[in-house]
């Protein structure tokens, strides 16, 4: 009798604590929150250039230049670029979004890349002659390559004098962008309407979609092949661990 009623009392505690543990697993599952994941990615589609990741989703192929790269997905984070220019406490502002933003940054990359790797051609004579300011200091004799220049001019000073207007530049653009973050401005992301010998004038949607491709798909190599040029060199190495 005294083992019946034991077992009954087991039995009965079993039950309630599985009882109690089913319903706290269930209500766990229901307070876990919904994934950024889902938000930042289109899982019925494939990016164009990495098949086995889904698509961003942001990049939708609408841009020129879009071929859906972005293994690490940055296009999709949700944030609001706008406070880098300017403090959000200072008034609100309906924002920057992170693929516009990227866009900006590199539109802005690529064309000063572009002139970048030309003029490190350039003064290093690729075009069949040297190009050069007048000076001696910016003579072959002083600088024999484009590699050494950096050196050479941030200890004469000419640098200092370029990082001023570059960032004179900077200042002045930046206006646009507070007027993006603030909606009065629909411009696209790069447009500085900057177009002096007219390529674009009279072309259809088509054709400037075209043009655009083009731009930013040089720009790319020439921020490639400018990072790879102005990396140290295996010899400056052996010349370092020799020193």
């Amino acid at each position: 009798m005294k083992s019946i009623i034991a077992t009954s009392l087991l039995a009965g505690s079993a039950a309630a604590f599985t009882s109690n543990a089913g319903s706290q697993s269930t209500s766990a599952l229901k307070a876990t929150p919904e994934r950024m994941w889902d938000t930042m990615v289109d899982k019925t589609e494939r990016s164009a250039a990495l098949p086995f990741l889904p698509r961003a989703i942001n990049l939708d192929g609408t841009m020129p230049g879009d071929v859906g790269f972005d293994p690490f997905f940055l296009s999709s984070i949700p944030k609001n670029f706008a406070g880098f220019i300017q403090p959000p406490q200072w008034e609100e502002t309906e924002g920057i979004s992170t693929l516009y933003w990227m866009r900006e940054a590199e539109l802005k990359h690529s064309r000063v890349a572009m002139l970048a790797w030309f003029g490190w051609l350039a003064t290093d004579g690729a075009f069949g002659i040297t190009m050069r300011f007048p000076g001696e200091i910016y003579s072959v004799e002083s600088i024999p390559t484009a590699f050494e220049a950096h050196n050479v001019l941030v200890n004469q000073g000419s640098m200092g004098f370029l990082l001023l207007a570059v960032g004179f530049v900077e200042f002045c653009t930046a206006a646009v962008l507070v007027e993006v973050g603030k909606g009065e401005n629909d411009r696209a992301a790069g447009d500085y309407t900057l177009d002096p010998l007219s390529f674009l004038k009279d072309k259809s949607d088509e054709e400037i979609k075209k043009m655009k491709t083009r731009e930013i798909a040089n720009g790319r190599l020439a921020m490639l092949a400018f990072s790879a040029s102005s990396a140290p060199r295996p010899q400056l190495l052996l010349e370092l661990q020799l020193y």
